[in-house]
């Protein structure tokens, strides 16, 4: 960020005549002061801008008196019912419950939080104060759209860490563990504390059950290049005949490529293989303070650049037929507008492209919002440029705390109340295995899509070379959103359609962020799935009006989309070969640094 001092402020005559200092006015330096003194205060003690939306929120409630008296109204309203509830339930009398959770809110699932006088109060009293609280926040008068919802994250996030089910003596369900193993809850969930202690975070699943290239992450295949950034992994041929043109798929750096490996049968890329589709992907590697100053610029060419080229040079294929997932998707998307401007269109490397839960439109980004203003960025470089990285601790924990409930406290409550042993699971192991992110690709990164999103605005953003039009893109396009998607809403990943030329076919998945996508096929079917072409100029609402509502998994039809456009049907390759040897058999070397 560019910082100016006084001395770079003031404004020098090229008159001799006026060849001295100019005193400057007292208003000014007294605004410049309180400038200075905000971004002290706001860096020292609020750098990721929590307080500062709740402390506007209740100075525009005390500034509209008449909308505070109505809204105190209605709260005593309701008040009153939960009075009546509460008598008759003291009394022995049967009360249908005033407030109820919502309906994905399993934390006072346990019957004993209804049948029980004592414990329904209790569970009712905070439902009815954090729902109103919530609601009052949304409903602040004289506030903008992002502070209201900044104010109402940071609270939810206080009120849902005061919830009684989180203590122990307010938990009666951890009170019934307790005396009915007697103890033994207890003192196993002292355990599990201990280590999640040790361990520096609270375990959603027990890392010991699961290794890399054992258990996850098995296809068989080889590193057939590799350099600073990433290793290129091609898989091993299931079938003897397979589509001469390869799939390369670009995966995020946030986490590792193993996400669309996991096991057998999760596994996209052994599902592509059995498809008869040859696979590249990328393993990108974890970065530390020596790669400080690698840019997005090397991202995309020593990264999905090097990817393209490997898997052309490889097969001998003209093109590719390109896959990006989340913030991969997003650089393949810039990758597709730098190559519109780098190659002639008979010569562009890739001959249609496939986007996973993929922003290029970033003026909605999700919940992740709350952590997006010049404050939150401020803070975030200044910390990379004293290590040469974010840590991934840093950026997993952002992402919990947008869904607490369920990827905190659940952790919290059945490990350390309960004292339940964390239970196996792929998905999670994987979300704990953490990667960091170099200080000056991250930081553009931030700065450049998620608060001026400039990847939208024609030649604003110049890398590699050449600046990006999206507009210039032409090649065909198949993309997926899922519909529980707090990281990248799927109504904004419909808006790619917006800015790209060419054909184009829009899935919704069911699930989230990560099972809408790994979403194998399977009988019975697990999840559902809607898909139509998109025209021009179609909003999300027209498109979602005339699609299609299947039951099962969205990759047959992405098969029936793709593998015509692959090419003819070749002889099997090898996963290497003397051209391309073997630098490591799959997963390779990177996905193992910690």
């Amino acid at each position: 960020m560019e910082r100016l001092s006084a001395d770079n402020e003031k404004e020098v005559s090229s008159d001799a005549s006026h060849a001295y200092d100019v005193p400057e006015n007292p208003a000014e330096i007294l605004h410049r002061a309180l400038g200075e003194y905000h971004r002290l205060l706001e860096g020292s003690w609020d750098p990721l801008g929590m307080m500062a939306p709740i402390i506007h929120a209740q100075l525009a409630w005390v500034a509209h008196p008449q909308e505070l008296v109505e809204r105190s109204v209605r709260l005593s309203s309701d008040l009153w019912r939960l009075q009546w509830h509460t008598l008759a339930r003291v009394m022995g009398q049967v009360s249908e419950d005033p407030v109820k959770p919502n309906p994905d809110d399993n934390r006072f699932a346990d019957p004993v939080w209804t049948e029980s006088p004592t414990w329904d109060l209790a569970k009712e009293w905070y439902l009815a104060f954090t729902h109103h609280m919530q609601d009052m926040l949304y409903d602040t008068p004289g506030l903008g759209s992002q502070e209201r919802r900044k104010a109402a994250f940071w609270w939810r996030k206080w009120l849902n860490a005061v919830a009684p089910t989180n203590s122990l003596w307010t938990n009666p369900v951890a009170l019934r563990k307790a005396v009915e193993s007697r103890g033994e809850s207890l003192a196993c969930g002292l355990r599990n504390f201990l280590d999640d202690m040790h361990s520096g975070d609270i375990r959603m699943t027990d890392p010991d059950d699961f290794r890399v290239g054992e258990n996850l992450a098995t296809t068989p295949g080889a590193v057939v290049f590799r350099n600073q950034l990433l290793e290129v992994i091609h898989y091993g041929a299931t079938q003897t005949k397979i589509h001469a043109e390869p799939v390369v798929i670009v995966t995020p750096w946030i986490n590792k490529f193993y996400v669309l490996d996991l096991t057998q049968k999760k596994s996209m890329v052994r599902f592509l293989l059995d498809q008869g589709l040859d696979v590249f992907i990328t393993s990108w590697k974890n970065p530390d303070a020596s790669m400080r100053n690698v840019s997005f610029d090397d991202y995309l060419s020593e990264g999905i650049h090097e990817l393209v080229e490997t898997a052309r040079k490889f097969t001998g294929a003209k093109q590719v037929h390109a896959v990006g997932y989340c913030i991969g998707g997003t650089a393949l998307s810039m990758y597709m507008a730098w190559s519109a401007r780098r190659f002639p269109e008979k010569e562009q490397p890739v001959a249609d492209w496939t986007l996973f839960a993929t922003l290029v439109d970033f003026r909605r980004p999700g919940d992740i919002e709350v952590f997006i203003d010049e404050s939150s960025i401020r803070y975030l470089t200044e910390s990379m440029a004293r290590t040469g990285y974010l840590d991934g601790k840093q950026m997993a924990a952002a992402f919990r705390l947008l869904r607490s409930n369920s990827l905190i406290w659940h952790y919290v409550v059945h490990g350390w109340l309960y004292g339940e042993k964390p239970q196996p699971f792929d998905v999670l192991y994987w979300n704990m295995d953490i990667t960091r992110m170099p200080e000056v690709m991250h930081a553009w990164y931030l700065r450049e899509l998620y608060l001026h999103n400039r990847l939208i605005k024609k030649d604003s953003l110049f890398v590699a070379g050449e600046r990006l039009d999206l507009g210039q893109v032409k090649q065909p396009l198949y993309a997926v959103g899922a519909e529980d998607d707090h990281i990248a809403p799927w109504q904004e990943t419909f808006r790619i359609n917006s800015h790209v030329s060419g054909s184009k076919r829009y899935i919704l998945s069911s699930s989230g962020h990560i099972l809408g996508i790994v979403n194998p096929v399977v009988t019975p079917p697990k999840r559902r799935f809607r898909a139509a072409d998109v025209e021009r100029g179609e909003t999300v609402e027209e498109w979602k009006a005339k699609a299609s509502k299947w039951e099962g998994s969205w990759w047959e039809d992405w098969m029936a989309w793709l593998k015509p456009k692959a090419g003819e049907l070749v002889d099997a390759r090898m996963a290497a070969t003397k051209a391309f040897p073997a630098l490591a058999a799959a997963p390779g070397d990177y996905v193992q640094e910690r």
